[in-house]
């Protein structure tokens, strides 16, 4: 195969990588790779190489690569109109036809739809929403955002702010003084190993309060979480978690932000994480599986609660002061409404499931019992591996190990594409919900494969 060397070139003097070591790159002492194709569940680079993706893109491929229908649908579109804005009340027909769409599957009490472009300006959005409710509602003081730690919402000033990974702060001045933060409820990580699932809940919720009693409630406007936290470790609740954090944020009228950047859209084998969990948010942030990434655009889903509130400050105080050039952009539109109805045609939220589980449980079956494997855990079509040096113990390994990239590179030296997740030795699977068995079987094989080359 012939191969563009000067594309090499132009690749380190002229791009800048998100979350690269941009010095290394640019010296050319880290590798880089061009993709060049994609099908079903794996991706092609412009060597031939071909990698079976069992992180779809970022969490995003839900559908898989290659769809026509959704490539069509976004052809479709630009030729008839590549671009009007949301402004003053215009619309077109997939971005009315995706709002319409959306709350036909969101949880109860959700009133409409404001599309972005990606999720941190989803998150962007949310909080100047719920600062402008309470600033219509009188209660200016009502400010404070509450997220947790090893959270993740985007890597914005605010979004920055939100998410609590130290990669996200470093050097950047985060986060802001209107965000606080409380303990993830990460249950291997939970500060006592001989506390029950119920105990580590309590301890959670006192955590909550202590942290509210010490800020004031009148402070504090909302609550933000993902329903299964993502890129802080892929850490499904403990039993009982939302319900009880639910009654908290009632009792001290604090809004919940739902992020389901991540698991909106059949990721956990339903529709939305809030229903799986039990959750009643006043916003829901959406993003990844609204397009399947084949296109950008976001949204923040407002309740019928905050959405009267926003009427009524629109009323007194005229139009609302907030959007961006390519809200609901025609063609991001399009790719929503064909990816939705692709989903629904195909049954993936079924099949994200029940492969999901089984993938899950060949995984625990493939290194569950392995002597550094502390937990295999998951939902759905989305799992994790986390690794220590002492599993009895509970002592992790030392960061300068790098046990987790070094496992995800033998990985993905057989093929597969798994994430060495940050703040951790953990390494991460979210692959596209068309993932048949087999390579479910391939992804749990290769993985012990890695495993044991790593770690013996």
């Amino acid at each position: 195969m012939l191969r563009n060397d000067q594309l090499d070139q132009w690749d380190r003097e002229a791009f800048f990588h998100p979350s690269t070591h941009l010095a290394q790159h640019a010296r050319g002492e880290a590798a880089n790779r061009v993709i060049r194709t994609a099908s079903g569940c794996h991706i092609e680079d412009r060597d031939g190489t071909k990698l079976l993706d069992a992180f779809a893109g970022l969490y995003c491929v839900n559908v898989g690569y290659g769809r026509p229908e959704i490539a069509d649908a976004i052809a479709e579109q630009a030729k008839e109109l590549a671009y009007y804005h949301a402004y003053v009340g215009h619309g077109t027909e997939a971005s009315i036809t995706l709002a319409h769409m959306v709350l036909e599957r969101a949880p109860a009490n959700m009133s409409k739809v404001y599309f972005g472009l990606g999720g941190s300006d989803a998150n962007e959005t949310n909080v100047k929403l719920v600062w402008y409710y309470n600033n219509i509602l009188g209660r200016p003081e009502k400010k404070k955002i509450i997220s947790r730690w090893r959270g993740y919402h985007g890597s914005g000033l605010m979004t920055g702010s939100l998410t609590g990974l130290e990669l996200f702060h470093k050097k950047f001045d985060l986060p802001l003084a209107q965000v606080v933060h409380t303990e993830a409820p990460y249950y291997l990580r939970r500060p006592n190993k001989g506390m029950s699932e119920e105990a580590f809940v309590a301890h959670l919720v006192a955590e909550l309060e202590a942290l509210i009693e010490r800020e004031g409630a009148d402070t504090i406007a909302a609550f933000i979480g993902e329903p299964l936290m993502g890129t802080g470790g892929i850490v499904p609740p403990p039993a009982g978690y939302w319900p009880a954090i639910q009654a908290v944020l009632d009792k001290h009228d604090i809004l919940l932000i739902a992020d389901e950047v991540v698991t909106g859209f059949g990721r956990l084998g339903t529709m939305f994480g809030s229903d799986h969990y039990g959750m009643r948010p006043d916003l829901i942030t959406i993003a990844k599986g609204l397009t399947s990434a084949y296109a950008p655009l976001s949204g923040s889903i407002v309740g019928e609660k905050m959405w009267k509130v926003l009427e009524q400050g629109t009323d007194e105080n005229g139009p609302i002061g907030h959007g961006w050039t390519y809200s609901a952009h025609p063609i991001g539109a399009a790719a929503g409404v064909a990816n939705l109805r692709l989903i629904d045609e195909l049954n993936l939220v079924e099949a994200a499931g029940r492969v999901g589980g089984q993938f899950n449980a060949m995984l625990q079956d493939a290194v569950g019992g392995h002597a550094h494997v502390a937990e295999v855990r998951g939902e759905g079509m989305i799992a994790a591996v986390e690794f220590q040096k002492d599993v009895e113990a509970g002592d992790f390994f030392d960061p300068s190990e790098k046990v987790g990239p070094r496992v995800a590179a033998a990985l993905l030296e057989q093929g597969v594409i798994g994430r060495a997740m940050p703040q951790g030795d953990i390494l991460g699977f979210a692959p596209p919900f068309c993932l048949s068995e087999s390579e479910a079987a391939e992804v749990a094989e290769k993985t012990a494969k890695a495993v044991k080359e790593v770690l013996g």
